[in-house]
């Protein structure tokens, strides 16, 4: 009934679709199953992507040919780049998506592509044999073949949702959990684990008076994702600020003795960085209020996501409080918000391809490899699916570097790291993000998606040759045009900076703080002319590299000494128990995790400095 396909993709979450995509694109046969079609690519949480570090992986994805950006650009309701008052390296692009048009318009470009087909069905297990996957059984028992496998079953293995004292089976509202999966990859070795999420409850926006709220407006004009030519956003949907107070407080914690959170029931960690509106008032007791985000689920639905709410209270404890937030008075819900607990695999047990070590061909990404959000679980499908495509052909994989993206820090600091609770993106993971910008992830990016195969590249890579050398060509004019005192000094003056006695080159002026290239532009015709032959994202990325470009060399400079450690392999035979001088915390985490290279047993924790040294007296460094 089935061919034996290049690539298995079980899961059509933000993961599945990037991985079934990518592997397509690296022309292999893929096969994607899904329990349900209608749910593909669905936001099962907020109608949101982008964010703080998200928002730079998944301009990541969009320079290496995923689709992410390209489908948040042509469905967005609003842009939005936060971070905008600190330096570039934080800037973070983040867009409100409309929930229903996001997931068609990933449905439509995985349908119109030849080489994926679908299957509707549960999976319930792997067919594996002499420790290599070779397919996966169906809940009907199919058998179907497979050269690979990419699990990416976000929140359905052994799902279990709460509310209140209420818990029942289910991957998300209104879907049934996975089973079977969990116990078979226990019985192949696997150690897996339990984590938490949630999300709020969802409300009828006609019954709320935005009146009393703060307005969030989106920017103007907004920016985008994808680096390719996708459809502007105009006629953007404001979102709004509501906030908490003491008697929402009050009323919030009569429900906690009822709380699935705090009487024992849910015993899986929850998102850190994300906690439950009853975890808020628990941990932040002197806070009197809490901001709310009313984030509207699209441009014909009235459905909105009360960001910020997320709570696992029984409904009409949920209920009752939500009428005590100015604006909420006559409030309708939709539906409750509820915790869901899930099983996920420690990391540690994948090598930096995202394969397991201990059954070849098969492949994690998104949540059960313990991450939370939509972006970190699409860019390790991305990269599950390259290299799944080229565990097909017989070539090396493809490692993203910490220094290269965030991609590559987050899949870097999950196989070295683990993390036993749900591990979520932020800039200060990455110690070379002035490299790591969102407005030159194609520069990084691009040319290297094109060589290892990546189908459509080649109108990108000229676009990225052209890019680059029209910022070579910003640098000349800046370097070229003078600007003299009269037209200089009055807006030196205006910002405080000391005025100047004779002209001075444009580019020179440029490397005062707090100046910025549009008041050079705005006090100089000739300048403006002459900038206005290019687009706003090239000349903006010309006037960083520029007025950064000593922090730039400095990082670079880190960049390279860390890469000779990378450079220096380990034998994944090599026997750490001969070397008595290593810690036997070393010993143990270095045996269990198998690092490829010194670079990356560094970044074990656990594994000191000097069990560094004793490893490289070893290998005669």
């Amino acid at each position: 009934m089935f061919p034996t396909y290049d690539v298995i993709v079980v899961g059509a979450g933000h993961a599945g679709c990037e991985a079934a995509a990518a592997a397509a694109n690296m022309g292999c046969r893929v096969m994607l199953a899904t329990m349900n079609m209608q749910t593909i690519a669905q936001m099962s949480c907020n109608p949101a992507m982008g964010g703080i570090a998200k928002g730079q992986i998944v301009r990541e994805i969009d320079a290496m040919g995923g689709y992410s950006g390209i489908v948040t650009d042509e469905t967005m309701i609003q842009f939005r780049m936060l971070n905008r008052s600190k330096g570039p390296a934080m800037w973070s692009p983040r867009a409100q998506s409309d929930r229903n048009l996001f997931a068609r318009k990933w449905r439509n470009l995985l349908e119109e592509h030849p080489l994926i087909d679908f299957w509707q069905e549960m999976v319930t297990g792997l067919i594996v044999h002499d420790d290599r996957v070779s397919g996966v059984r169906t809940g009907l028992g199919l058998e179907i073949p497979s050269e690979t496998v990419v699990l990416t079953n976000g929140t359905f293995l052994n799902g279990l949702i709460h509310i209140g004292e209420k818990q029942f089976g289910g991957g998300r509202a209104g879907e049934r959990a996975a089973r079977g999966i969990t116990e078979q990859l226990m019985e192949l070795g696997f150690e897996h684990g339990r984590m938490k999420t949630g999300t709020p409850p969802r409300l009828d926006g006609r019954t709320i008076d935005m009146e009393q709220l703060e307005v969030q407006p989106g920017d103007d004009p907004a920016a985008k994702f994808s680096f390719t030519d996708t459809t502007p956003l105009e006629d953007q949907i404001p979102c709004h600020v509501a906030y908490t107070n003491p008697k929402v407080h009050d009323l919030l914690k009569e429900g906690f003795d009822r709380s699935p959170m705090f009487n024992g029931r849910i015993r899986g960690l929850g998102p850190r960085y994300c906690p439950s509106i009853e975890d808020k008032i628990d941990r932040f007791a002197d806070r009197d209020r809490h901001q709310l985000f009313v984030e509207p689920e699209g441009r014909d639905t009235c459905e909105i996501y009360l960001n910020g709410f997320s709570s696992s209270l029984p409904e009409e404890v949920q209920y009752e409080a939500l009428k005590s937030v100015p604006g909420f008075e006559n409030v309708k819900m939709f539906r409750p918000g509820y915790a869901i607990e899930y099983d996920y695999f420690p990391p540690t047990q994948l090598s930096s391809s995202l394969e397991t070590k201990v059954v070849k061909g098969l492949f994690f990404a998104g949540q059960i490899n313990g991450t939370t959000g939509y972006e970190e679980a699409a860019c390790q499908g991305l990269m599950a699916g390259i290299n799944a495509a080229r565990r097909v052909k017989d070539e090396e994989s493809i490692v993203l570097l910490r220094s290269e993206a965030y991609i590559g820090v987050l899949i870097d600091d999950l196989i070295n790291k683990g993390t036993d609770e749900p591990y979520r993106m932020f800039t200060s993971r990455a110690e070379f993000r002035i490299l790591l910008r969102q407005d030159n992830a194609d520069i990084r990016l691009t040319q290297l998606a094109a060589d290892i195969g990546m189908q459509h590249m080649d109108e990108r890579v000229v676009r990225v040759r052209q890019k680059q050398e029209d910022i070579k060509e910003i640098f000349r004019i800046l370097e070229r045009q003078s600007l003299v005192p009269e037209e200089l000094n009055p807006l030196l003056q205006h910002l405080g900076s000391t005025e100047v006695k004779q002209s001075l080159k444009a580019h020179k002026v440029l490397l005062r703080p707090n100046l910025h290239l549009r008041e050079l532009r705005s006090i100089s015709e000739s300048l403006n002319q002459q900038l206005s032959a290019f687009d706003t994202e090239t000349v903006e990325e010309a006037e960083i590299q520029l007025k950064y470009e000593g922090y730039i060399r400095k990082e670079q400079e880190m960049v390279d000494k860390m890469t000779r450690l990378e450079e220096v392999r380990l034998s994944d035979q090599l026997d750490y128990h001969q070397f008595g001088a290593l810690s036997a915390e070393a010993r143990e985490k270095l045996t269990s995790i198998r690092p490829s290279t010194i670079g990356q047993a560094s970044r074990i924790s656990g594994v000191s400095p000097s069990d560094i040294s004793i490893l490289l007296v070893h290998l005669g460094r």
